[in-house]
């Protein structure tokens, strides 16, 4: 898979995950990585992870929601996760082959058009640790 942009990523759709899937390599994986801001490589390469800290529970429960929404129009689930209240974190990989895809980028780059501040409305975008 060659590198691609975020304006990329988002004009996409998730390709069908049953099987013959491009599992990509560490160093593809990191180099597209990369081009998201906020999200690392965890579980040795094959998945990316994004923090938030949310505004209040509720807000928490809304923005998970919307990815939801999301991952079923996509036809790719992430992992979400809710914690301490405030704390939301996605995890993203592609279960059928064990890695990372083109399709875990797709979705990482539409989750942050969720999160992006001009279309929070009621949630707080506040990346931990800044």
């Amino acid at each position: 898979m060659t590198t691609q942009t975020t304006e990329q990523l988002t004009s996409k759709r998730c390709a069908a995950c049953e099987g013959g899937l491009e599992k990509l390599s560490a160093a593809q994986a990191a180099k597209q990585q990369e081009t998201l801001a906020g999200w690392e490589l965890i579980d040795v390469g094959r998945r990316i992870r994004k923090d938030w800290k949310v505004k209040d529970f509720q807000a928490g429960m809304e923005f998970l929601n919307q990815v939801a929404e999301l991952a079923e129009r996509e036809g790719h689930h992430p992992d979400l996760h809710l914690e301490d209240y405030r704390h939301v974190w996605i995890a993203v990989w592609t279960h059928s082959i064990g890695g990372l895809s083109e399709n875990d980028f797709i979705l990482a780059s539409k989750i942050d058009q969720l999160a992006d501040p001009a279309h929070l409305g009621k949630w707080e975008h506040e990346r931990l640790g800044e």
